[in-house]
């Protein structure tokens, strides 16, 4: 029988009112409409022609909803970073971005010379080789900042790309008296070039061992997200739950079930010398730009009627800054700072559940060290992956910290390897409860198609949480910023980590969830870069955390 397709002009209305409805939940659902997410001191660029990350032929994933599917395409062409000019072969470091010959200048105000507070400062970036020729195009990756160390103030900036070589920074004037500005390529463009090839190409770089133990036999075997094919059998531990993919190689003697223990197995590192060359400290890797004149401003009182200066480039202002050592949050939400009782008081009658990497473990170790009336329970479980527990029976307060599923670079024991999503949907919630999550580290090295789904699964399950429970208070901390090695680079680089915030600013917008924006907390410190932020910035942070907890309250 010969097939036709609408034969009907009613089927055919009605097929094309559900695709034009449910194209435009989606895009309500997301406020893609005017989705520009914002994220300061960060290539923010004009819209390029760009090409959906490839899925990896030896990548497996299972197939998402129509309403998904839409969604990662859109996140991931709106996260898309500038198309960067093919590398030549072999790689010249001579006509790569150089931050020793790279310049800023800072462009004069409305005013002239003169700059009040609730200004904003606007700097121009110059881009050179290393033979000192501007570069014609754009994609390196530059950070921005300005700062008081007199004051211990600063504020991060954002960076414009204009893909000729020239970058903007803007940076919005919150305090009185000496601002200096302070400019970082972390990468150039071809360092970016090489990273991204490195995803596409290697998405197993890093990858995972597990042990497998039946009576007097042990053997240990490669696990991944995404395993290359050979003619060995696999293991297959995709959750049921949340169809989150894992695979192990399996051992030769025993079956799937004896699986005990998950490790990191290691890195490959397939760099030639000359791309090598592109990730050197001190050379091009978080390496200062200097100015090509002052490099610093005195900022004036804010003037009687002055009007609130808007830039032409941006169109978002910063989150929070630092004063006196204290972070100011902007946009109406509430800070406090919380003396050792306030927090006891804050939290009286609380339980807070906590999920991820080690940097929210940081969390939990910083009210397990500060809290007097907080007892550690042995749980007989290591101190890297949990799960921890700690409670404060006078006050009835609970804290506990798991770490989330794989891949995570710990080594734990397989019956602690769950998901968070799975844990969230096993809350009950309530207006006592406190769930905070930071997932993004572990994963850095992996396609974004794997964070997306790991967040959309995670968003599913929070949704859930809050249609029971809504008074449960559901708080995110988003990605920071840390010191680079080679290792680091290849593995988990800044550049990995913006782009892996930036996706998780865009699954979470419009949910009643709060984000601790870690980005710019420490990006506008004056301490230096670290995956684990020192003490005065994680102090900033919980103090952060226990303002959305208590609104009202501080000490």
């Amino acid at each position: 029988m010969k097939a036709t397709f609408c034969t009907r002009r009613e089927f055919c209305a009605l097929f094309l009112f559900l695709t034009v409805f449910v194209l435009i939940s989606v895009l309500h659902h997301m406020d893609i409409l005017e989705f520009q997410p914002k994220f300061n001191s960060t290539i923010i660029m004009q819209r390029v022609s760009t090409h959906p990350n490839e899925i990896r032929s030896f990548c497996t994933f299972q197939p998402l909803s129509s309403e998904d599917a839409l969604e990662e395409r859109l996140i991931l062409d709106s996260t898309a970073w500038p198309e960067t000019p093919l590398l030549p072969a072999p790689i010249s470091l001579e006509q790569t971005s150089d931050p020793a010959h790279s310049t800023f200048t800072i462009l004069p105000g409305r005013k002239g010379g003169e700059w009040h507070v609730g200004d904003q400062l606007q700097v121009m970036i110059q881009t050179s080789d290393f033979q000192g020729r501007p570069k014609k195009s754009g994609g390196d990756f530059l950070l921005a900042s300005l700062h008081n160390r007199k004051l211990e103030a600063g504020v991060a900036g954002q960076v414009v790309d204009h893909l000729n070589g020239s970058y903007s920074a803007v940076f919005s004037l919150l305090w009185e008296g000496d601002a200096q500005v302070e400019v970082m390529l972390v990468h150039p463009s071809e360092g970016i070039s090489v990273l991204n090839r490195l995803t596409r190409e290697q998405p197993d770089r890093v990858y995972f061992k597990s042990l497998f133990h039946s009576g007097s036999l042990s053997e240990s075997t490669i696990c991944n997200v995404c395993l290359r094919p050979t003619k060995q059998p696999l293991c297959n531990y995709t959750d049921l739950r949340t169809g989150e993919p894992w695979f192990c190689y399996k051992p030769k003697n025993m079956s799937c079930d004896a699986r005990i223990s998950h490790h990191m197995g290691g890195y490959t590192n397939n760099l030639n010398t000359k791309e090598k060359d592109l990730f050197k400290s001190g050379v091009n890797m978080k390496v200062s730009i200097q100015a090509s004149g002052p490099s610093n401003v005195t900022v004036l009182p804010k003037q009687e009627g002055q009007l609130k200066e808007k830039s032409s480039t941006v169109t978002s202002a910063p989150s929070g800054y630092y004063y006196q050592g204290v972070w100011r949050a902007l946009g109406g939400t509430t800070f406090h700072e919380f003396s050792v009782s306030a927090i006891s008081q804050c939290l009286k009658g609380k339980v807070v559940h906590m999920y991820g990497d080690s940097t929210i473990r940081q969390w939990f170790e910083f009210f397990d060290a500060t809290l007097p009336g907080l007892k550690k329970f042995d749980l007989h479980s290591a101190r890297q992956f949990g799960p921890h527990m700690s409670l404060d029976y006078a006050n009835n307060i609970l804290v506990t910290y798991r770490c989330h599923g794989p891949p995570i670079r710990f080594a734990v024991p397989t019956r602690e390897l769950r998901y968070v999503a799975n844990e969230l949907d096993d809350l009950e919630g309530g207006n006592n409860i406190v769930v905070v999550l930071g997932i993004w580290s572990h994963l850095g090295s992996f396609p974004m198609e794997i964070y997306i789904r790991r967040l959309q699964s995670i968003r599913r399950a929070v949704v859930r949480l809050l249609d029971r429970a809504p008074g449960t208070l559901v708080v995110i901390r988003t990605a920071n910023s840390k010191a680079l090695t080679l290792y680091e680079t290849i593995t988990n680089s800044d550049w990995y980590s913006l782009q892996r915030d930036k996706v998780l600013r865009a699954m979470f917008k419009g949910l009643n969830v709060h984000l601790i924006d870690a980005w710019e907390m420490t990006l506008a410190h004056h301490l230096p870069h670290n995956l684990h932020p020192p003490p005065p910035i994680i102090r900033n942070m919980i103090n952060h955390l226990l303002s959305y907890i208590c609104p009202q309250n501080g000490g």
